[in-house]
């Protein structure tokens, strides 16, 4: 056996015990219900419980529920569970409908116990969320210290101090620099004196943990504090100062026994990629269906309006920065795909009539679903843009190409916090790029749906658009 150290995950048992709960909630809601209203159940049962427990476990982690951000907050885990909770039940109602088995199950029951669910899961929580603030009083918090007044410490003192279900007290901050060469920092997180000083109340066990906050480089530095810690009993933790690299999906991974984190990656991965390419399917097949008369009379607009095809097909990059070919109605007399493309501006010679009207509803880019049908898009990403475009933009916008970690959508974080149209400053498109990585980073079904919700009353129309 090699004598190394490997780094194992840690952490997550306290989300693992949300799921189990949720999973026990549903399971021992529906033999209650169940054996209260029909009293004895067949195989049907067993099935309908079956697949609504899958169904919700997918759907819930999927949409993020189970996030940090989420266990922590009732207000902001309402919306999803009952979102989950829905879905799974469309994915009840579904199945019920193709195999006709409607007949074997009380109404009764079964709308009691998809009444029950929702209401125990937001109840316990609620409970949890008391008793996590409780448990985190003074009282019962564990002592902790950083060990370098840098903007990671701070971060993390921050984090402590605001985050009562962490269970954590700040005792302080320590650094060996003079205080008149430390950075300001404001009065509710005190330094409190040298690392020598640390180590000595760490002998007296004041505190239980200890977090070294100090910048990568000085990692010799690092290890000598992690040797002077040793003659204590104190946990020791490194806080790498990896947010310096402006991290996007990141993730841990062990190349055999060696851990490597991804800087920057795609949130898609396995059952992510099926799920984000099930939306897109289902999503876009429903509105192709609900838009076809209008997809008819446009295209009648387009071929009246000026002469050329109804359909301009133009090349974009795609994910990882492949070219695909974007559909959309035709809207101007000439069709710019080369080198140079000129973004449409107010009042736009090029411009129809019928063009402007449908560029400003955008009714331009119906087509676009037939793309995403075909794989080459998303419902939801990062707007693309013409080739000539990327090109010029990615050489004087910070983390440009970054947004082609994803498909390009339809709509986007970005257009519906108004950032659609025309970006004729740098500073619209940098705020596009910083609304399409936020995107990025935060991806979850939850949010999508988020989105599409939001675009159908404001994101289709623009100021900015011409």
């Amino acid at each position: 056996m090699r004598d190394v150290g490997i780094i194992k995950t840690h952490g997550e048992e306290h989300i693992l015990i949300y799921r189990m709960v949720d999973i026990t909630l549903i399971l021992l809601g529906f033999i209650s219900i169940i054996a209260f209203y029909v009293g004895s159940w067949d195989h049907y049962y067993l099935l309908a419980l079956t697949v609504a427990i899958l169904a919700y476990s997918v759907i819930a982690e999927l949409a993020g529920v189970y996030n940090s951000t989420y266990y922590s907050s009732l207000r902001q885990t309402v919306g999803p569970i009952l979102f989950c909770w829905t879905c799974s039940i469309g994915v009840l109602l579904c199945l019920a409908f193709a195999f006709k088995v409607t007949s074997h199950f009380s109404r009764v029951a079964i709308g009691a116990w998809l009444i029950y669910v929702p209401s125990a899961l937001l109840f316990y929580r609620l409970v949890f969320g008391r008793l996590s603030n409780l448990l985190g009083s003074n009282s019962y918090k564990k002592k902790s210290i950083i060990i370098g007044a840098t903007s990671a410490g701070l971060s993390l003192a921050r984090e402590i101090q605001s985050n009562k279900h962490l269970g954590l007290k700040l005792v302080g901050l320590f650094d060996d620099r003079s205080m008149d060469r430390l950075p300001a920092f404001p009065n509710s997180i005190p330094i409190r004196g040298s690392i020598n000083d640390a180590l000595h109340m760490a002998k007296e066990r004041d505190f239980r943990h200890v977090y070294v906050a100090l910048p990568m480089q000085a990692s010799e530095r690092i290890k000598e504090i992690i040797d002077y810690f040793s003659d204590s009993t104190a946990r020791v933790y490194i806080v790498p100062d990896f947010f310096t690299y402006d991290l996007i999906q990141s993730r841990w991974r062990n190349v055999g026994q060696v851990p490597t984190l991804s800087v920057r990656d795609t949130p898609f991965y396995g059952l992510t990629t099926f799920v984000k390419r099930l939306e897109d399917i289902v999503v876009s097949s429903i509105i192709l269906t609900l838009i076809s008369p209008l997809l008819l009379a446009v295209s009648i607009g387009v071929k009246l309006s000026s002469p050329g095809p109804i359909i301009f097909k133009q090349y974009r990059y795609g994910i990882d920065g492949k070219k695909i070919k974007v559909w959309k109605f035709r809207s101007m007399k000439v069709m710019d795909n080369g080198n140079v493309v000129k973004q449409a501006t107010k009042n736009d010679p090029r411009v129809t009539k019928f063009g402007s009207f449908i560029r400003r509803t955008s009714l331009d880019e119906l087509p676009q679903f037939i793309n995403v049908l075909q794989g080459r898009m998303s419902i939801v990403g990062p707007r693309p843009h013409a080739i000539a475009h990327n090109e010029e933009y990615r050489k004087i916008v910070n983390k440009y190409m970054l947004r082609h970690k994803v498909k390009p959508g339809i709509t986007g974080w970005a257009q519906i916090n108004g950032y659609r149209g025309e970006t004729d400053t740098l500073y619209k498109m940098e705020k596009r790029v910083e609304y399409d990585l936020t995107y990025i980073r935060n991806w979850s079904l939850w949010l999508d749906i988020k989105i599409i919700f939001l675009t159908v009353f404001k994101g289709f129309a623009g100021k900015n658009t011409y």
